[in-house]
């Protein structure tokens, strides 16, 4: 099995984690012969040497270098590119999931025949330490979005830590570049009806050490790189990929219960003046009395229509689209891996 590490800027944790990794990987290596390919993404420190030092020390580890940043998703291509494994788990360098996860996943994934195997903190049984509040949130909630969008069949959409069959991870296209890979992967693999197996894990940050110095002699605590705004972003998009019915479909059948009950209260007022109008009143002469009465209620009840209609359009049309769209990623599947064969 091949174990895929994106390193960005991961100088100060490198050294020590990459020995914590090999070391669990020599307990398990009766099991499953391992290798680590670890994708240096560009790192503006001197992560690329001290990972070519480490890969001196222990010889299973294979560095591959990107020359500028390209970010998780290109990383993780480049790192299946270079994997020689017949399954592949992607692991976070800084250890947020401790390298006993590798086996768990191994096990799983070997046991159910599925292509692809989720950690989860999230599900039951699953747990989460030391993370901060404020990133835990976001998170926590971008998951229950995600998995209401996926209908609720995966507790963690997000997360990288992982296990693929590898003829099926290099098979598959995918175009993201940044952290917005890991949702793509499992819609595609969805879409490909192919087994997806969560179990629960135990996520914990880790508070790296400073060099004791006479001013820094406590231990850091670990910051996220992660792009607020973008993630956010990639949520909402991967949740509109996943069911556009919850964008159009549903506002839009709460416009038409909205205008239902504006043009209702219209007919009441409708009901009200006839009684009191002269004998022999027509239908269009009562509309313009009660137009005149209660202008704001025809003008809400019809923009309310009409933005009824719009979304439920958009609707429409965004679950033909998303329908072609996966049948069209389905066929050329195929078609490419009838070429590989």
């Amino acid at each position: 099995m091949s174990v895929v590490v994106p390193a960005y800027n991961e100088a100060a944790i490198l050294e020590d984690n990459l020995n914590i990794l090999c070391d669990y990987l020599h307990t398990i290596e009766t099991q499953y012969s391992w290798e680590i390919v670890l994708v240096n993404d560009g790192s503006r420190d001197n992560t690329g040497s001290l990972a070519e030092l480490a890969a001196q020390q222990h010889p299973g580890i294979n560095v591959v270098h990107h020359r500028v940043n390209q970010g998780l998703g290109q990383a993780l291509k480049t790192g299946f590119e270079h994997c020689r494994g017949q399954y592949i788990v992607t692991l976070d360098l800084d250890l947020s999931y401790a390298p006993e996860h590798i086996e768990q996943l191994l096990q799983k994934i070997q046991a159910t025949q599925a292509k692809v195997v989720v950690i989860s903190p999230y599900m039951p049984g699953g747990k989460v330490s030391n993370v901060p509040w404020s990133r835990l949130m976001l998170s926590v909630w971008a998951n229950r979005f995600l998995s209401l969008a996926a209908k609720r069949d995966t507790a963690t959409l997000t997360g990288m830590v992982r296990a693929y069959e590898a003829s099926f991870i290099k098979s598959l296209s995918f175009r993201s570049t940044g952290m917005d890979v890991n949702p793509e992967i499992l819609y595609k693999a969805r879409m490909l009806k192919v087994p997806i197996v969560e179990i629960p894990g135990h996520l914990c940050w880790r508070n790296h050490s400073r060099p004791h110095t006479r001013k820094a002699a406590k231990p850091a605590r670990r910051k996220s790189s992660m792009k607020i705004l973008r993630h956010s972003w990639s949520v909402v998009f991967y949740g509109f990929i996943f069911r556009p019915v919850m964008f159009f479909v549903l506002p839009g059948l709460m416009l038409s219960l909205g205008a239902a009950y504006v043009f209702a209260h219209i007919g009441v007022h409708c009901l009200e003046a006839y009684g009191s109008l002269p004998p022999g009143t027509g239908f269009s002469e009562l509309i313009s009395y009660t137009f005149v009465e209660y202008p704001h209620d025809y003008f809400l009840g019809m923009i309310t229509l009409i933005l009824a209609f719009q979304f439920l359009s958009l609707g429409l049309l965004a679950m033909q689209m998303k329908h072609y769209f996966e049948e069209s990623f389905f066929l050329g599947t195929q078609i490419n891996k009838s070429n590989r064969s």
